[in-house]
């Protein structure tokens, strides 16, 4: 008897990780950064990969300069693209004990509404605990929820 052959494929995944000061300024130039990066990797400006990576950063950026924020401390963003796959993204703070929920505002609430955005736009999202202090929000975004990306991926140089 024969056992089935297995074949494992390999994937590079892309890495990109960045400290931003934690004030707005800083959440605005992450965002910018994060569609630089994804321009590299092919992902193009204005594709609807890109654009919906492009408003998870800037939510999860503002979230955490607002409600993440301790003084004299930075926050954190980290792209990984796995070509064909998906596109996660971790935005970390030091301040661990706020931790988000996605919440529906009353009708005449100015904010409230970004984690229900970051709800809509990601394939998941969750909440994690960082060592040794803080939190990193974590949202991924899978490329078969995305009508571009198959056609992105096949168009991909090798490495």
């Amino acid at each position: 008897m024969t056992s089935p052959v297995t074949r494992e494929s390999t994937v590079t995944v892309r890495v990109f990780t960045q400290r931003f000061s934690s004030t707005p300024r800083g959440a605005r130039l992450a965002r910018r950064l994060a569609l630089h990066q994804l321009d590299r990797w092919h992902l193009p400006y204005g594709s609807e990969t890109s654009d919906a990576v492009g408003l998870l950063v800037a939510e999860l950026a503002a979230n955490a300069v607002t409600h993440g924020r301790v003084p004299g401390r930075d926050f954190e963003l980290a792209l990984s693209y796995a070509p064909g796959l998906r596109v996660r993204i971790d935005v970390s703070d030091t301040r661990g004990e706020r931790r988000p929920t996605a919440v529906v505002p009353g009708a005449l609430d100015e904010g409230g509404r970004g984690l229900l955005l970051v709800e809509a736009l990601a394939t998941r999202w969750e909440v994690l605990d960082r060592v040794p202090v803080g939190k990193t929000v974590r949202a991924e975004l899978d490329f078969a929820a995305c009508a571009d990306s198959a056609d992105i991926a096949a168009r991909l140089p090798p490495d």
